[in-house]
């Protein structure tokens, strides 16, 4: 095998797909986006599913577009989506009807009976995992009684589903796999205790797979389908696609702080071993599996929704909703104007943020910001405190210390926010890059296939050398503003 190989990441968004052709080898790691397809969730007789054959077929037509960058040939492939959703299979192997949404509301109904049986203490000190109404735990229990759920024999994950169409291989990936809430947290097995005492069939989770491991090679029909020239090999990355972008992180020491900034924010750190106390669990913090044994210790934080649904808003009243525009007018007005908590359940639902911030302004005393501008600005400055609170909070928690904190995905693309971070939180941010889910996916295939070696130090080594990040240093004398807004704040 040459020291270079062609590979190809599949990067599921809950609003979009793509596939990423990528070139990786000792010196290098080039990354193109060359098929880009919708993900749009469909309702049906009052249920939100997936529509996972549309996403399967955007999955194909990406291999085919990936193929064509070096004549048909694909060294690998590896997956990576969003987590806790599944497809159930019959007895022959058929899927038996689309995933359900998390954002479908009929996963909350099984809440109760779950904690009935297994009290949510102790499903934190097994799972490690944030209370989420929609984790995969509540979805399986909320769906007993139906005929679907009689005839499953197998259940996959959305990644594990799509590898399986691809390649006929059944197994589970353990990153996305710890986000069930079936997963002992500490021995990084099931829990078939818990499977047990939920009544559930232990057949129905498929035996766990690492990330670098070969699932298996693309189908005939897959390869003919795709024009791809065989064998391609099916490589397990971190399938839950906030564990490749921190492997997409370029740290040079264990002691960083990370934000994956996109619609939501994830704001944590990197452990060896998960925090499965009640004070954690109390502050939201959630232990998912990350690759190589680690941990990403982390908490949600509402993320850049905020400034996306405001855009939204403002584009329908037609209103100019510019984001470059936008952040140069915000930069201008006063900081800590007004303030609002970006996690308030209120901003959670698509619709008016803008007047939605207006409220809770004027709920809380303050006069509502002034314009595009100071709403744009009230929302950057509500990020940077949360982010600030989160990674204070993840560093005494864990007792991971924390000397610089690491912006990637979409959100280092926006330079004001990244310097109020490096503000807030008192620490330099580096941020890049923005691909960080797509490039942690290549880094994981690449060193599965052999072209790579090494631990993450070693796959983040390579980062640093061929890939862009800007530093931004904390301005000096603005710490005692920022404590002020957070006792405000609070």
């Amino acid at each position: 095998m040459s020291h270079e190989l062609t590979l190809a990441a599949v990067d599921l968004g809950a609003s979009s797909g793509r596939v990423m052709a990528a070139r990786v080898g000792p010196d290098r790691l080039d990354l193109t986006e060359v098929h880009r397809f919708a993900n749009r969730p469909v309702r049906t007789g009052g249920t939100l599913h997936w529509d996972v054959l549309s996403l399967h077929a955007g999955v194909l037509d990406g291999l085919r577009a990936a193929g064509r960058v070096d004549g048909g040939h694909l060294h690998g492939v590896g997956i990576d989506s969003w987590a806790v959703d599944v497809g159930l299979l019959d007895a022959d192997g058929a899927l038996l009807g689309n995933p359900v949404h998390y954002r479908d509301a009929r996963h909350a109904t099984a809440v109760p009976a779950v904690h009935a049986v297994v009290p949510p203490e102790e499903l934190y000190r097994v799972s490690g995992l944030q209370h989420l109404p929609f984790n995969t735990v509540f979805q399986l229990a909320a769906m007993r009684g139906t005929a679907q759920f009689a005839a499953a024999r197998t259940a996959l994950l959305v990644p594990d589903l799509l590898a399986y169409w691809l390649t006929g291989a059944v197994g589970a990936e353990v990153t996305n796999a710890s986000t069930t809430g079936l997963l002992d947290a500490t021995t990084r097995e099931w829990s078939w205790d818990l499977v047990d005492r939920l009544g559930l069939d232990r057949g129905l989770l498929a035996p766990l797979r690492q990330p670098g491991e070969r699932l298996g090679e693309l189908r005939d029909d897959v390869l003919a389908e795709t024009g791809l020239t065989g064998p391609v090999p099916l490589v397990a990355v971190g399938s839950h696609d906030t564990a490749s972008a921190v492997v997409g992180v370029p740290a040079s020491t264990d002691r960083f702080a990370y934000v994956s900034c996109g619609t939501w924010s994830l704001v944590g750190v990197e452990l060896e071993k998960p925090v499965l106390t009640e004070a954690s669990r109390a502050a939201g913090f959630t232990n998912e599996l990350g690759v190589d044994g680690t941990v990403r210790y982390l908490r949600n934080v509402m993320g850049l929704w905020l400034l996306q649904e405001s855009q939204r808003t403002w584009t329908a009243a037609g209103l100019p909703a510019d984001l470059p525009d936008l952040l140069a007018a915000a930069a201008q007005v006063p900081a800590f104007t007004a303030l609002v908590d970006p996690d308030d359940p209120r901003f959670l639902p698509p619709g008016d943020v803008p007047a939605r911030i207006a409220q809770v302004c004027a709920e809380t005393g303050q006069t509502a910001p002034p314009g595009q501008a100071g709403t744009v600005r009230c929302i950057l400055d509500s990020l940077a405190l949360a982010y600030r609170r989160t990674v204070r909070r993840a560093a005494a928690l864990s007792g991971r210390e924390v000397e610089v904190v690491h912006l990637v995905g979409g959100g280092a693309r926006n330079t004001l926010l990244c310097q109020l971070t490096a503000d807030a939180c008192g620490l330099p941010v580096l941020a890049g890059p923005v691909e960080a889910a797509a490039l942690g996916n290549v880094l994981v295939q690449a060193r599965g296939l052999g072209a790579l070696s090494g631990g993450l130090p070693e796959l983040r080594a390579l980062l640093r050398q061929t890939q862009d990040a800007q530093l931004y240093l904390p301005t000096p004398g603005t710490g005692a503003a920022w404590d002020a807004a957070e006792a405000r704040l609070r």
